[in-house]
């Protein structure tokens, strides 16, 4: 027998989450708080009270009632977007572009790489982040060389970035993106040798699965695949050579914070709670470069 669309009887699978009314494949163990059908991170809305399904939002529940969220927002208080992948699509058009620009002109790492000070001797020239070349933290983000390198990262950013942005809205997703891929090159720069180098958005893509632990856990998804999944990647970063181990765990650190900020953050102090973390990690960062900078210098 059919099911009726409107029934918040939805079809579960072996360990009894539900799927997403809108989207079946998706597990989630949120309903709304109106017509109680399950609803995944995309489709939940913020209300007074718990969350609502973007047509309870609308009116268009069949309830007969007038919708009670005046303006749709997401898990973490953003403003729904039409697009949800949108600036995720746009990160990796940039990642992509800066590819194609090395592979054209491969003199152009060396302007974009994070390095803390280069060549290491005093009597000749020097360039890097001691030198006040501070862009390149931000610069070696979006810089790849190797094919495979960027089509992981990439892959992780479109895996991982899509259901962040949804659930937590473009600005936040900005912002933990780029402060996770700064935390990375911060303790990069900190940690390795002077003269050695490092490049990819890895910090960045580590920051958001971090971020994408918390928010499962927050909608009480299963852990157990995330967990295996972190695993995996810190295996190949400890074990795998020329890896910048420091970038994955400098991200990875501050993607958890700062997740963990916007998605458990009290309704009514919200935005103060959740940008003072974010504003935390950067002073965190500003720090520990004007640290490693003294050393250097």
């Amino acid at each position: 027998m059919d099911q009726a669309p409107g029934s918040p009887q939805e079809p579960r699978d072996a360990a009894g989450l539900p799927g997403c009314y809108r989207h079946p494949d998706r597990e989630t163990g949120i309903s709304c708080t109106r017509c109680e059908r399950p609803i995944c991170p995309e489709c939940m809305v913020s209300a007074s009270v718990g969350f609502q399904c973007p047509d309870c939002v609308r009116g268009g529940s069949g309830t007969g009632h007038a919708p009670t969220a005046n303006q749709p927002r997401t898990l973490a208080g953003g403003t729904i977007a039409a697009d949800p992948r949108l600036l995720t699509k746009i990160l990796i058009a940039i990642n992509v572009l800066v590819f194609i620009a090395i592979r054209i002109d491969d003199q152009l790492v060396g302007d974009l790489v994070l390095v803390g000070q280069w060549p290491p001797h005093p009597w000749a020239p020097t360039e890097g982040v001691a030198e006040g070349q501070w862009y390149r933290l931000v610069t070696s983000m979006f810089a790849h060389q190797e094919i495979w390198h960027i089509a992981f990262n990439m892959l992780g950013l479109w895996w991982l970035g899509g259901p962040l942005e949804a659930a937590l809205g473009r600005a936040r997703y900005f912002s933990l993106y780029m402060l996770s891929g700064l935390a990375g090159s911060a303790l990069t720069y900190a940690a390795a040798g002077a003269s050695d180098s490092s490049l990819g958005a890895s910090g960045a893509i580590f920051g958001l699965l971090g971020a994408t632990a918390v928010l499962m856990r927050r909608l009480n998804y299963d852990m157990r695949p995330v967990f295996a999944l972190l695993a995996l990647n810190l295996l190949f970063t400890f074990t795998w050579p020329d890896i910048a181990w420091e970038a994955h765990v400098g991200g990875l650190v501050a993607g958890v914070a700062i997740a963990y900020g916007m998605v458990h953050a009290p309704r009514d102090r919200r935005a103060l709670v959740q940008w003072g973390v974010c504003a935390l990690v950067l002073v965190a960062v500003l720090v520990t470069v004007v640290v490693r900078t003294a050393q250097l210098a």
